[in-house]
């Protein structure tokens, strides 16, 4: 393989890990914000059942 061939190889080797952990970036603080929602709303939820027990 000639230089030029084999450096745009590498150049799009970094690009695809680089996308790759962008996505997995993404993914993880999706998850951690739908966690997040979820005790929001259990703590909604349990804060309304207590003010129809008053």
């Amino acid at each position: 393989m000639n230089d030029a061939l084999q450096r745009n190889f590498t150049y799009l080797a970094y690009g695809l890990i680089t996308a790759w952990a962008i996505l997995v970036v993404y993914a993880l603080t999706l998850a951690a914000r739908g966690r997040s929602l979820a005790r929001q709303l259990d703590n909604v939820k349990r804060m309304m059942e207590d003010r129809g027990k008053n």
